[in-house]
């Protein structure tokens, strides 16, 4: 495996100690520690679609009460058609009044209608909003992630970082595409029912009322134990995306070392937990309706056997009776459909406050208002008593000052960890100082933003990246505006501009996710490419020639001798061989410069860079 600093960084981060498969630095998905805090974030964060949820909340209003009305007139339509059959046995001459009939018909069937217009009009406006929240949650997520500093990435897993902007936001969504306007409807239609039923009959709502305590008290168990088995079932998902996404991207390592068992033995656990808390949430959200109904329907005998006797007391009609079987089967639903959104809103709080706890995460520092701009810049680079550590307690580099004058080459060589590309990580601003100060022709570098000064560098570094698009468009990456004229000048002077055109489609051949369809040494060409096509004011080349082949590398080092005539570069490497002809070589131990001078002149010393060198080409 070829050797690199930056893994060195992730080391220094991981706590847990991270082993190949990456199992290591695990993000943490806890249940909501703050559930009030995390539903006045939410609250606030919907605030300004208020307009939108008053309309919904209205509409909800209208229909549920247009629906609750409609039992009554039911009910109204059953005793004067009863009445007219009893009236008919009895011989009392009198006739069922049909026009009345009619007349409450139209009017039942009017507000079942209106009824249902109000609830489809609810669920498209709701629909509507859900969406365009869940786009700017997004939107807002991925522009955060590009605002965080690079160690919030090494100390958390890819797969825990991308389980809050879909399973997370996915449950957000859910809430208020669904429950949102269930609970609304849930409870005006429990106001409205009891209302009903108190006009029908004090005595049998009275009864009926027996079942509320019972109710609720179901209701607050299984609202507390779906709490912990809903936060449980999101950490354990997004554990699991976690290993799946790290395990996926070093499938080749896992397999160069026989990691396949215990890969799949890492995926089984992850797997067994998400059954194991998903089956416990489903169980206690899906087990809220049946008890509801269980509960309902000893509330329906009570109310029809108490109905029928005050029916033969004349003390109210058949048709209320009907209606007060219907209210107190109404009654019973909007409890159940309270408890199953409780249950959902438990885990829509756990989901929002791992959105809100990613939202807030310290950022970069921000960039100046007004930036440091020049036309043309000349490439001098000054280190000013720079001190550095990825952790305060455990510092790197130790009062690093160095001068390096425009159009100088300047090669970095000493052992694994020496903080060589850590240098080169805070001339673009990767990570922030500690203290001390770069300068850039005589700017802070701190005075430019982040973009402005980034575009000054062109860097290639030994570990290739290319992304799902043509080959054309990856070597355009960073140079948006380059013609395809200029695309394949970059790529015929990085000697790959004949090989591209003997692969399928030419420049137009799409590179797959992991752009295993080309080889590492074709992926280095690419982003040599690409930092020729820029055609930057510094050069930062990280062993950028270790996965080519020596006959490509001799052309490449031509190439890049080119590249680098008149431009200030900074060179890393591990072969000695490459960087002879440096202008200045610092040799770096533990953070700190200790020899620095021309190949020739290091050799002569016979310090620690001959002994380096010679380590390497003994016996040339």
């Amino acid at each position: 495996m070829n050797e690199h600093e930056f893994d060195q960084v992730q080391e220094k981060h991981d706590s847990s100690g991270a082993d190949m498969f990456g199992m290591g630095g695990e993000g943490v998905a806890e249940k909501a520690k703050d559930p009030t805090k995390t539903i006045k974030q939410l609250i606030a964060y919907l605030a300004p679609q208020k307009t939108a949820l008053i309309i919904v909340a209205i509409l909800a209003v209208v229909s549920t009460v247009f629906a609750v009305i409609g039992p009554r007139v039911m009910g109204r339509v059953t005793t004067i058609l009863v009445d007219g059959i009893v009236a008919h046995i009895l011989g009392t001459g009198l006739l069922t009044d049909f026009r009345q009939m009619r007349n409450l018909t139209i009017i039942l069937l009017a507000l079942y209608v209106i009824s249902a217009a109000c609830r489809l009009l609810q669920e498209m406006i709701m629909a509507r909003l859900s969406v365009k929240v869940t786009y700017e949650l997004r939107e807002k997520i991925s522009a955060k992630m590009h605002r965080l500093p690079i160690n919030y990435y090494d100390t958390r897993k890819q797969g825990e970082i991308l389980s809050r902007m879909t399973n997370d936001v996915d449950m957000i969504s859910q809430t208020l595409s669904t429950n949102l306007t269930m609970l609304i409807s849930a409870v005006v239609t429990l106001i409205g029912t009891f209302i009903m039923m108190i006009s029908i009959s004090l005595i049998m709502t009275a009864a009926a009322l027996v079942i509320i305590p019972l109710s609720m008290w179901i209701m607050m168990i299984v609202m507390n134990k779906s709490h912990v088995f809903f936060s449980k079932q999101q950490e354990a998902v997004g554990k699991l995306n976690g290993i799946v996404e790290e395990t996926y991207g070093s499938h080749n390592v896992v397999r160069a070392y026989n990691g396949e068992t215990d890969a799949l033995e890492k995926f089984r656990t992850a797997n067994k937990d998400v059954r194991s808390a998903g089956w416990k949430a489903q169980f206690m959200q899906n087990i809220v309706e049946p008890i509801f109904g269980f509960v309902g329907n000893m509330g329906y005998v009570l109310v029809a056997v108490m109905g029928g006797w005050l029916v033969v007391q004349r003390a109210i009609t058949i048709g209320d009776v009907q209606a007060f079987i219907q209210y107190i089967q109404t009654f019973t639903q909007p409890l159940a459909e309270i408890g199953m959104a409780g249950n959902m809103l438990q885990g829509t709080v756990a989901a929002a406050e791992r959105v809100f706890e990613f939202l807030g995460e310290e950022e970069e520092t921000p960039d100046p208002e007004i930036s440091a701009h020049k036309d043309k810049y000349e490439g001098a680079v000054s280190f000013q008593n720079v001190r550095f550590g990825y952790n305060p307690d455990k510092i790197i580099l130790h009062d690093f000052s160095k001068n390096v004058k425009p159009g100088q080459k300047v090669a970095i060589v000493g052992p694994t960890g020496a903080g060589k590309t850590t240098v080169v990580k805070l001339l673009m601003r990767f990570y922030e100082i500690n203290s001390g100060k770069i300068l850039i022709d005589g700017i802070d570098s701190t005075d430019f933003s982040r973009s402005e000064l980034r575009d000054i560098f062109g860097m290639v570094l030994q570990d290739t990246w290319l992304y799902n698009a043509t080959i054309m468009e990856n070597i355009r990456y960073g140079s948006p505006d380059a013609t395809d004229e200029e695309v394949i000048a970059a790529a015929k002077a990085a000697h790959c501009h004949k090989f591209i055109r003997t692969l399928p489609g030419g420049y137009n051949m799409i590179l797959n996710e992991e752009a295993s369809n080309i080889s590492q040494g074709q992926k280095q060409l690419f982003t040599i490419a690409r930092v020729i096509l820029k055609d930057p004011a510094i050069l930062i080349l990280d062993e950028a020639t270790s996965s080519i082949d020596t006959r490509t590398e001799v052309l490449i080092q031509g190439a890049m001798r080119e590249l680098m005539r008149g431009r200030t570069s900074f060179v890393i490497a591990h072969r000695l061989s490459t960087i002879r002809d440096a202008d200045v070589i610092f040799v770096m131990k533990e953070g700190d410069i200790i020899e620095q001078g021309s190949h020739e002149k290091l050799l002569e010393a016979n310090g620690f860079y001959a002994d380096l060198y010679n380590s390497q080409f003994h016996g040339e």
